[in-house]
């Protein structure tokens, strides 16, 4: 059986594969990454504030476990 030099041994045809990654590339440049349209909505600040706010209730309510 002679190889075929634009396929590998599953069968999928290498150009076509690089084709469609081009596509791709080029098609995510313009709608931006989730990480980046997330990452924009997000208030790094704000975010440490209620996580220490948390964290100080949690160790206030810690020491009123036992005494219901």
């Amino acid at each position: 059986m002679a190889k075929q030099t634009n396929k590998t041994s599953a069968g999928t045809n290498v150009n076509e594969v690089r084709q469609q990654n081009a596509q791709s590339a080029q098609g995510s440049a313009g709608q931006g990454q989730f990480g980046t349209e997330f990452g924009s909505e997000t208030d790094a600040q704000q975010v440490r504030k209620q996580n220490q706010q948390a964290e100080s209730r949690k160790s206030q309510n810690a020491g009123k476990f036992g005494q219901q």
